[in-house]
């Protein structure tokens, strides 16, 4: 699977804390950088298309906790 630098960075996040919520704002922090001003809804852009990636019919690994963000599902 060909994956982009931040799609990695977010994955390994995830994927290194996982069943633990994080929200929007904390998942940019953490993987986009503390000094990035980006939109909180680039991290719906990015998940949607590692999303698309990595699920392929099979049940996703990353799940939306609605009203809270994301988490990872092992």
């Amino acid at each position: 699977i060909k994956l982009g630098p931040t799609e990695y960075r977010l994955l390994q996040f995830l994927m290194t804390h996982p069943e633990r919520v994080y929200s929007r704002s904390q998942l940019l922090d953490r993987v986009w950088g503390a000094n990035v001003y980006v939109e909180e809804r680039t991290v719906d852009v990015h998940i949607a298309k590692l999303r698309n990636k990595i699920d392929r019919g099979a049940p996703s690994l990353i799940e939306t906790v609605r009203g809270a963000g994301y988490r990872a599902v092992v």
